[in-house]
């Protein structure tokens, strides 16, 4: 890795409960080449694969950053469903999963990282995060949510790790939610993007954390 370029690192999901894919982890791979590519900025852009499993998906996130020691963190999951890109705003330290993890756990009002706050924010620049994603064409909005399930686990163990690291210029991190992708297997009548959209959706969340030291002011919150 080249030492004098600005390391990034990106993190996707693997498939789920009987899925044949998970959009998070291609759109991860192609955003990096992405990134890579585009100047003048020098990037060297890690990607690393999650298991959707609580515990072990945090543990090999908090290894990762260890590891690339990375000037921005964006970790990606699927929110099947939505019709548009989700940047998180809030990681909320609770465990709630309506359903098993891919290892039969299911935790139930438990704390995601145990002893720490009630939640935590997202230390991206969101609202110029989403302001950048909209400009790329992409369907997108604000979320305060990321839901109890392991996408929430993994953005609330990374922000935890970011909190607690003790170097002097810690990563900017937080989470995106992606729709299903259009040309991966996707359950019928679900909204969905093309491929090439979320992974320009994650490419331009990482610029603007690149290149805003401060957020928009502008307002972003909704009704629900």
């Amino acid at each position: 890795m080249d030492v004098c370029a600005t390391r990034v690192l990106l993190t996707g999901f693997e498939p789920f409960a009987g899925d044949e894919a998970n959009p998070s982890w291609p759109a991860a791979q192609r955003a990096a080449e992405l990134l890579a590519a585009a100047p003048p900025r020098q990037l060297a852009v890690t990607t690393r694969l999650l298991p959707v499993e609580f515990g072990r998906s945090a543990e090999l996130l908090r290894a990762a950053v260890r590891e690339v020691r990375p000037a921005v963190v964006v970790c990606a999951g699927l929110a099947g469903g939505t019709d548009a890109v989700r940047v998180e705003r809030v990681a909320v330290n609770l465990d709630d999963a309506r359903i098993p993890d891919a290892a039969g756990r299911q935790p139930v009002d438990v704390p995601a990282v145990p002893g720490g706050p009630a939640a935590w924010f997202a230390t991206l620049p969101v609202k110029a995060a989403v302001r950048a994603v909209a400009e790329a064409g992409v369907p997108v909005q604000l979320s305060a949510s990321a839901g109890g399930f392991v996408c929430n686990h993994v953005f609330a163990a990374l922000m935890d790790h970011l909190e607690t690291e003790d170097d002097d210029e810690r990563a900017r991190g937080g989470f995106v939610h992606l729709p299903w992708a259009s040309e991966l297997p996707h359950p019928p009548g679900v909204p969905h993007l093309p491929l090439e959209q979320l992974a320009q959706a994650l490419t331009a969340v990482v610029r603007a954390a690149l290149d805003h030291t401060d957020d928009l002011r502008v307002p972003g919150g909704a009704l629900h």
